[in-house]
């Protein structure tokens, strides 16, 4: 199969930031096509080879995405860091071109660095995926959050997301936000001043917890605990009580409303232990959606 340098930039997904809404929603249909699937495993990707690329850290994202690769089909190389020549000394660029030398036809890629996986796709001629990139954008995660929503409301316009949590330092935020204002929902942040993002004010307003609560989505974010090792279990308390979802808090929400959760979750941090899996929350549901999408992202790049 040979893509042109045109067809690659289009079928790689860096971002939401300039994806347009219909391009958005052919992914979302597409989801849903895979999701109707009887079976498990369509090896329409047979031929291809993906290499999962994960420069930081990951459980989910990399199982979602290795589960998605294998229902369609393809041959996964799984590379960690951890692992790797990159303790030798070896660069980021180094060690994707080795691996695109060695005749992979797409890469799925997580790094910690932000700018540094446009420079990486403007140099390769493969597609790449964005499965998270520093505090810039979680692409796949927000399209996997847009297809829950689609799925409980019907249409995403309209809508009210409040978005709880360390903004700051937050990929899914940011591509939410920037994913959800395409389809006229209106997002919402609540976050300690110490974890806002003040160049995101612009795009969203800030508001209390008691008005997030009010929202048809209250999506929590991981408190990031690393951060906060020296002082762990009073900033853990503390979070709670001022930001956290308690049973209390969540008794005050609209009776449609639900919750949302990129994983994994601190339990009785952000959000109650009871709340996890009660009748409001999609938090399960959204790990399960992660899969169609990434199929459809998958076949997107590849196709």
């Amino acid at each position: 199969m040979t893509l042109t340098l045109a067809s690659i930039k289009e079928r790689s997904l860096l971002g939401l930031y300039d994806l347009s809404k219909n391009e958005i929603e052919s992914i979302l249909d597409r989801a849903a096509y895979w999701e109707a699937q009887p079976t498990k495993l369509t090896p329409v990707l047979k031929e291809s080879f993906i290499a999962n690329m994960f420069f930081e850290n990951s459980t989910r994202t990399r199982f979602s995405f290795e589960m998605a690769e294998k229902r369609l089909g393809a041959q996964v190389l799984n590379f960690a860091a951890a692992a790797s020549s990159m303790e030798k000394g070896e660069s980021i660029y180094d060690t994707v071109r080795t691996l695109e030398s060695m005749g992979i036809d797409a890469g799925v890629i997580r790094l910690k660095p932000i700018g540094v996986l446009p420079q990486l796709a403007a140099k390769l001629n493969i597609p790449l995926i964005n499965a998270g990139d520093g505090n810039n954008e979680h692409p796949t995660q927000a399209l996997l959050d847009l297809y829950t929503m689609r799925k409980q409301f019907g249409s995403l316009q309209g809508l009210h997301v409040a978005i709880i949590g360390d903004i700051q330092h937050s990929r899914v935020a940011r591509s939410n936000l920037w994913a959800l204002q395409k389809f006229g929902a209106k997002v919402s942040f609540c976050a300690p001043e110490t974890m806002q993002a003040p160049e995101l004010a612009a795009h969203a307003s800030y508001i209390s917890m008691e008005e997030a609560l009010q929202a048809d989505v209250v999506m929590m974010l991981r408190v990031q605990l690393e951060r906060h090792t020296n002082r762990l279990m009073k900033f853990a308390d503390d979070y709670r009580e001022q930001y956290g979802l308690t049973v209390e808090r969540a008794g005050q929400m609209k009776k449609h409303a639900i919750i949302m959760h990129p994983a994994p979750v601190n339990r009785n941090v952000e959000i109650d232990d009871e709340l996890v899996e009660c009748e409001s929350s999609r938090i399960f549901p959204q790990m399960s959606n992660g899969v169609p999408v990434r199929m459809a992202v998958l076949e997107r790049a590849l196709k």
